[in-house]
């Protein structure tokens, strides 16, 4: 018999970290702020929950495969046919599906970076190679992104609003950029953070999609819809992309729970999207004393601020978390810190204030 050794693993993983969440910290007096991960700060609201609670009672039985009600439920929303979505494990599942339908050896997948940061872990694990294009004034760089593509680009991310750092591509800027791209790929509009948009020039993904069927918009119930612990997400696209993409849809990834949720959530949606405003009252009041401080906060459209803060990004996350308040550190680039209560925000900009950053 051979000596004992290890299984043997793809190579990827020998050069791979894996996606690391945000963290909850707590101070030393026992506060604790989680601004670090983008989520609602609100929990279910009362129809929501009844909805999960009796979805619960059937936890014994697999949930609908095809995710029915969902679907149909999605679809009548936002105006679509049921052929043209479909569901997954939240946009991260999502994207890991559009993924395994277009990546092969010698495929590249082209995003913006710094942008959403399972992007690259994902092509990674796909066997496909990215192809990162520079932000430029912390913004997409689209034309220099249409110049990037060549014949072996199968799938362009574009994030709108940009995550980490919360800034748009506009109407105009996109159609001159998808009129660019090749037929033959396909190109994903990320748009997580749909709900928080109130840049009249931001155009809705959807009504770009007629004539444009290498085009998908993904959306998911983790942020506005406060379904972050249930996971699910889903893409919008043309009949036969959808179609595709849901071949390859791990059976019975999106939850029985986690579908009721969604249903009774897009039923409550005016509701729901009250409290999203309140959010964006909040980002405005966040954004504003931060510049009425002397900090430099690129534009955001979404439910986080954006701080560049280069080498100092490991001391700032560090001051905050001696406070209770944990954000997001890309390290060596800036911090992205998350909209929460009032509450949560003012120990937020506590710090900030407190924090060296003028001169």
């Amino acid at each position: 018999m051979s000596e004992a050794t290890t299984p043997r693993f793809r190579s990827v993983l020998d050069r791979f970290a894996a996606y690391k969440p945000g963290r909850a910290v707590m101070s030393p007096a026992g506060r604790s702020f989680k601004l670090s991960s983008n989520e609602s700060p609100h929990g279910p609201l009362p129809s929501v929950q009844e909805a999960i609670n009796e979805a619960a009672r059937n936890i014994n039985r697999y949930p609908d495969n095809n995710a029915t009600a969902l679907t149909e439920a999605i679809a009548a929303e936002f105006g679509v046919a049921p052929e043209q979505v479909a569901v997954g494990c939240g946009s991260v599942g999502v994207s890991q599906m559009l993924l395994e339908a277009v990546a092969e050896p010698d495929a590249e997948i082209l995003y913006a970076w710094r942008s959403f940061e399972a992007y690259p872990l994902l092509v990674a694990l796909s066997g496909a190679a990215s192809v990162q294009v520079p932000l430029v004034d912390e913004a997409h760089d689209l034309a220099a992104m249409a110049d990037a593509i060549t014949a072996n680009t199968r799938l362009i991310f574009v994030c709108n609003p940009n995550n980490p750092t919360g800034t748009v591509v506009r109407r105009a800027e996109l159609e001159a950029f998808l009129d660019r791209v090749p037929a033959d790929c396909l190109v994903v509009l990320d748009e997580a953070y749909r709900e928080y948009v109130r840049d009249a020039d931001v155009v809705n993904g959807l009504e770009l999609l007629e004539g444009r069927p290498n085009l998908v918009v993904l959306r998911t119930f983790s942020k506005a819809y406060g379904l972050a612990g249930l996971r699910v997400g889903f893409l919008v696209g043309h009949p036969e992309v959808a179609g595709a993409i849901r071949k390859t849809y791990l059976p019975f990834s999106v939850n029985s729970i986690a579908q009721a949720a969604g249903v009774a959530s897009l039923a409550a949606a005016g509701e729901l999207l009250e409290r999203v405003e309140g959010t964006v009252k909040e980002r405005d009041r966040v954004r504003g004393a931060l510049l009425a401080d002397g900090w430099t906060v690129p534009p955001t459209e979404a439910n986080f601020v954006w701080l560049r803060l280069g080498e100092r990004t490991a001391q700032f996350a560090a001051a905050c978390e001696a406070e209770g308040v944990s954000v997001r550190p890309f390290p060596g680039e800036g911090a992205r810190v998350s909209i929460g209560t009032p509450e949560e925000n003012d120990a937020f900009l506590a710090v900030a204030q407190a924090f060296p950053h003028r001169g």
